[in-house]
């Protein structure tokens, strides 16, 4: 048969986005790795150990229940819903109704989604951090929102500038993403911080949300935006068990925020998606209930691997905030070095090693690059003699 082509195109919207570019670069290590390359991977925040025993035997158990396949509530169940709503009170000293005030996500990422529906019409602005997680922008494009990137630096702690912001034109402006502890670049909040915030969004009439998964992982400190007091009049937060309980391939997230406003996403969400596996979102309940020994432990696993990262940094000749918190190790590249787009193409190129560059976050991150602690500690220090040998020998991929 004779191939055709179609005169079908599709949606305007699709030509305003380009495909996640962390995706697109693991086809290309699963394609090196195929050949027997076997690069490093130091590029993705994908925790790379089990959660906790406990929460593996629940969702066995409950899979083998003969009742448990069937379609769930949208809104998840009671047992989710109130373990979430315990686990915000205990850590972060939040009350959350878990009727009301709390929403299941199948994961953060799909919840930046139903918040944009909701709330943007085309045409609406949205304040994007840069740099910032690449899904605010991406989603925004695709609802047609405006994009208005607002500058975080290192020099105000990568916090927002607001006697820039106040000078901004706001006209239009609906929503603004914030996301402490910032990913990449590791920066942290602050009550101060938090405050700010929700001043500023409720003196111009801007919905915050706070993209809140990384608070437990070197943080001494984990903080919601909600402790704000009327946050929850202006402001929504989103947490996943992601990173904090090695679930990212589970995609357990949740969001918080007032009746009004989760009533609205749940109005949304309804016609998306039909809802989560029942064994997974009971094994989700395990996970909020373990107790402060899974995070320290979980932290000194980070501790030992964010020494060896801080290593690979220095055999680099970057350098970095010791301060920084979170999954990554946020590095900025040398004066000689052309960017950090090529600086990371020539350490997968000549030492096998895939590290993330800063430009895929926004312009600000240009000069940066991003090294991940998902990998075990013997591995990246087989990256680290790598990287370090890699001007004295050169492997062509």
């Amino acid at each position: 048969m004779t191939p055709t082509t179609s005169n079908i195109i599709p949606a305007d919207r699709v030509s305003t986005v380009s495909e996640y570019y962390l995706q697109l670069k693991m086809k290309e290590v699963a394609d090196l790795n195929a050949r027997g390359l076997d690069i490093v991977s130091l590029g993705i925040g994908g925790p790379d150990t089990p959660p906790p025993a406990n929460v593996i035997d629940t969702l066995c158990h409950e899979a083998r229940r003969t009742d448990t396949h069937g379609y769930q509530p949208g809104n998840g169940l009671y047992d989710m819903r109130r373990a979430m709503s315990c686990w915000y009170k205990k850590h972060y000293g939040v009350t959350l109704d878990p009727d009301t005030e709390v929403m299941p996500l199948i994961g953060s990422k799909e919840g930046i989604m139903h918040i944009a529906l909701t709330f943007l019409n085309p045409g609406d602005g949205v304040l994007v951090p840069n740099p910032g997680y690449p899904t605010y922008t991406s989603v925004s494009r695709l609802v047609g929102a405006k994009i208005i990137p607002y500058d975080l630096k290192p020099e105000t702690g990568w916090q927002p500038d607001f006697e820039t912001l106040e000078h901004t034109d706001l006209t239009g402006v609906k929503l603004m993403w914030v996301n402490y502890p910032h990913m990449p670049t590791g920066g942290c909040a602050s009550t101060e911080l938090f405050e700010r915030i929700i001043d500023f969004g409720r003196r111009y009439n801007i919905l915050i949300v706070n993209d809140n998964p990384y608070s437990f992982i070197l943080n001494d400190n984990p903080l919601s935006i909600l402790s704000v007091p009327g946050a929850k009049d202006i402001a929504i937060e989103m947490n996943s068990l992601s990173k904090s309980h090695n679930m990212a391939g589970w995609r357990v997230g949740m969001l918080a925020a007032n009746p009004t406003f989760v009533s609205w996403i749940r109005r949304v969400k309804s016609n998306v998606d039909s809802g989560q596996f029942r064994p997974v979102m009971m094994a989700a309940a395990e996970a909020l209930a373990v107790n402060d020994d899974w995070y320290s432990h979980l932290n000194e696993l980070y501790r030992e691997r964010r020494k060896v990262a801080e290593k690979i940094a220095q055999a680099l000749n970057t350098t970095f905030d010791p301060r920084q918190s979170g999954l990554f190790l946020w590095c900025h590249i040398a004066d000689n070095e052309p960017s950090g787009r090529e600086l990371a193409d020539r350490i997968l190129r000549d030492a096998r090693v895939f590290i993330t560059p800063g430009f895929i976050f926004g312009s600000n991150g240009d000069r940066y690059i991003r090294i991940s602690l998902c990998a075990t500690p013997e591995r990246m220090n087989i990256a680290l003699d790598r990287i370090l040998n890699m001007n004295l020998t050169h492997h062509s991929i």
